[in-house]
């Protein structure tokens, strides 16, 4: 399958700027759509280089519908689906994350889920992106959802067989999550170390995701090996949303300078 616009957009600004940062907008966590989509306009005018649309429950149909059309407009940046599930999709997205769910105990979550949306993707025109998909522990309501094998925060080397497991089987980009708000469950962020270890052993890009929220968080991310952080619950007030993306941009910006010049 040939690079589309989205991938192609992607690994072209990687390559100019060296790191970048989407945001997350899961409309079930907003009280209305206007809200969500000040929001992810609000993240976009800040820097964000891309917007996911999309959670784990509950954000499909109408709702998911409307918030997308209503996003696409607002944005100059891609719009692109973060699914929960194969009703997670829209024709008014610019492409999707095709997650294969590598450390699902469930084979519906790594193929099955694929084969029953892949048809519907191609009939609406939607970009596929080829995305290897790993929870790690705590892993939020992704975890319990996709009845998930956690990877332990201690065993960075099992992440990182799994990224090369991914890359191997074919997929261009890989994204590590440790779920939304993973501090309720007294842990954090993907850690730095684990981080190391997964971009050493790939060569495709690499996303970071789950419990970033402070700009030590996010430019550790970057020093440790993300090419891209994407974040979620940091902007979910949509007042405070322009500031924070602003700030997020300035150090994704400063990361991939320094990034760019030890290449």
């Amino acid at each position: 399958m040939k690079m589309g616009k989205t991938e192609l957009y992607i690994n072209e600004l990687l390559g100019t700027k060296g790191a970048m940062f989407f945001s997350v907008i899961d409309p079930v966590d907003y009280q209305s759509n206007a809200d969500a989509v000040r929001t992810a306009k609000a993240v976009c005018d800040g820097g964000a280089d891309a917007v996911l649309l999309g959670g784990s429950t509950g954000a499909q149909g109408e709702l998911l519908e409307d918030t997308a059309k209503e996003i696409k407009e607002v944005i100059d940046v891609p719009l692109i689906v973060f699914p929960g599930n194969i009703a997670t999709i829209t024709r008014h997205a610019d492409a999707i994350y095709f997650m294969s769910l590598l450390n699902a105990r469930n084979p519906y979550w790594i193929t099955q889920a694929q084969m029953l949306s892949a048809p519907i993707i191609r009939s609406m025109s939607i970009e596929p992106l080829p995305v290897g998909y790993i929870v790690v522990y705590p892993g939020g309501t992704v975890g319990w959802v996709g009845d998930v094998n956690f990877v332990p925060r201690e065993k960075p080397k099992i992440a990182a067989a799994l990224a090369l497991a991914g890359e191997y089987l074919g997929n261009r980009i890989i994204l590590t999550d440790a779920g939304s708000n993973p501090r309720a469950q007294h842990a954090g962020p993907i850690p730095n170390e684990m981080i190391r270890a997964v971009k050493s052993a790939i060569s495709v890009p690499y996303i970071v995701a789950g419990g970033v929220v402070s700009e030590k968080e996010l430019a550790g991310a970057y020093s440790s090996g993300a090419d891209i952080v994407q974040i979620g619950t940091a902007f979910q007030n949509a007042q405070s949303a322009n500031k924070k993306a602003r700030l997020f941009a300035r150090v994704a910006k400063e990361a991939g300078l320094r990034k760019l010049r030890k290449q």
